[in-house]
């Protein structure tokens, strides 16, 4: 199976040496090449590739702004010549980094990690839907995190954004929850009401509660109410 990958940087030279690189590989094949932020939407967009090796300090528009007007992220590796921005890599879950120029042995080291999170995810789908391991990006401020869907327990509207709950964070998404739903995959996650959407393996506790309705509490601590109408599905859907 060939990692098709995508070179999203602004130096020619470095798009070069990358594809040096890529070209002792016999399992990674490029599918194209940008050297501006909208040029590499526009090509992962077409594309879907595995694989993105991306430039985070670009002119106009930076790397991290592309990860954020993604809908699914492929799975990322940071090349960047600013130990600074390598080191916060790190806290955007990025798989890896690479400090320019880069050399064959850290690329190697690389690609090992890319070839073990495709074993373990086992998923190149290139379905419209999400699944569990599916990554998405998300900038609240001056924080930013890549979230696997299957790390979401709660999406919850606020105005015209989304609160994503995962791990102890809680931060927005600026995407209605009618544009999340879309993508999420049905068989783990569920519109409890208008305003909430839950990850049924998140659930550690149901109670019936007024008027039809029910009550769960998610392992997180978090209580949603399920409306009457999708009290039923849901007891339905998890043959209660």
């Amino acid at each position: 199976m060939k990692i098709r990958c995508v070179i999203v940087e602004d130096s020619r030279l470095a798009r070069n040496e990358l594809k040096e690189l890529i070209k002792q590989h016999d399992d990674l094949q490029i599918v194209g090449e940008a050297e501006n932020v909208d040029a590499g939407f526009e090509l992962i967009q077409g594309e879907r590739p595995d694989l993105l090796f991306l430039d985070i300090n670009m002119p106009e528009k930076d790397g991290f702004e592309l990860l954020e007007m993604l809908d699914e992220v492929p799975i990322t590796i940071f090349t960047t010549a600013y130990d600074e921005y390598a080191i916060k890599s790190f806290e955007y879950n990025a798989l890896d980094y690479l400090l320019k120029p880069v050399s064959a042995k850290r690329f190697d080291m690389a690609l090992e990690k890319v070839r073990a999170k495709l074993d373990e995810s086992q998923n190149t789908s290139k379905e419209r839907k999400l699944s569990e391991s599916s990554q998405i990006f998300i900038k609240d401020g001056e924080s930013c995190w890549l979230v696997k869907i299957g790390d979401i327990s709660l999406f919850e509207i606020v105005g015209n954004y989304t609160r994503v709950f995962f791990e102890d964070k809680k931060p927005l998404l600026y995407k209605s929850l009618n544009q999340v739903e879309e993508k999420l995959p049905e068989e783990s996650f569920f519109r409890a009401n208008r305003q909430q959407i839950i990850n049924t393996n998140y659930i550690e506790n149901v109670v019936p509660w007024f008027n039809g309705k029910l009550k769960l509490t998610l392992k997180n601590g978090e209580e949603v109410e399920v409306s009457r109408r999708q009290s039923y599905i849901f007891k339905d859907k998890m043959s209660l």
